[in-house]
């Protein structure tokens, strides 16, 4: 299964997904190291990405934890997949099950946050742009939504109580299909 900790920029995907990832004994993925140098410098220059700087960067962190899963079972990584088509596209990438959970907190925090953050290259400035672009996952999507205020010891052990629950339930699934 591939776990995608999703969210916009500040919300704390990769501490949740370092810490979950360290739970599971899994593979972690930072999402940001899969953007190519243009996209990190038009962020860095305050410009929001638009869909086809999104496209390769969704496609090679999708086909990265693809192959993650299949090499170790299980693998989570930080995305802000803000919108369903980009979860769909890397569903489409990964030819895995794979589960979402949305971090959802207050613009004031996630600005407090990002304000605090020392050497990331998204700025505060495009904050905005991200939570006008997210789109939250609706009742048909495999997703959980966590309150980031949660401290994330406690957002981790959701997390796992989640994903044993929906393991489970693709085995059960996986058994009746047979």
């Amino acid at each position: 299964m591939a776990v995608i900790i999703m969210g916009v920029s500040g919300s704390g995907k990769s501490t949740l997904g370092e810490r979950l990832a360290d739970a599971l004994g899994a593979p972690f993925l930072e999402g940001d190291s899969y953007h190519d140098a243009a996209a990190v410098a038009k962020m860095r220059s305050g410009h929001p990405l638009d869909d086809a700087d999104r496209w390769p960067w969704l496609d090679r962190l999708g086909a990265a934890l693809g192959t993650a899963v299949r090499r170790d079972g299980i693998a989570v990584a930080a995305c802000s997949a803000l919108r369903r088509r980009y979860r769909t596209r890397l569903i489409d990438a990964i030819v895995e099950p794979t589960r979402f959970i949305l971090l959802d907190n207050s613009p004031a925090e996630l600005q407090r946050r990002m304000a605090a953050r020392v050497g990331h290259y998204m700025p505060p400035s495009l904050l905005d742009s991200q939570i006008a672009t997210l789109e939250r996952p609706t009742a048909d999507e495999p997703a959980m939504i966590l309150d980031a205020g949660a401290t994330p010891e406690a957002s981790c052990a959701a997390s796992v109580e989640w994903l044993v629950s929906e393991a489970s339930r693709l085995r059960a699934r996986d058994t009746v299909q047979r």
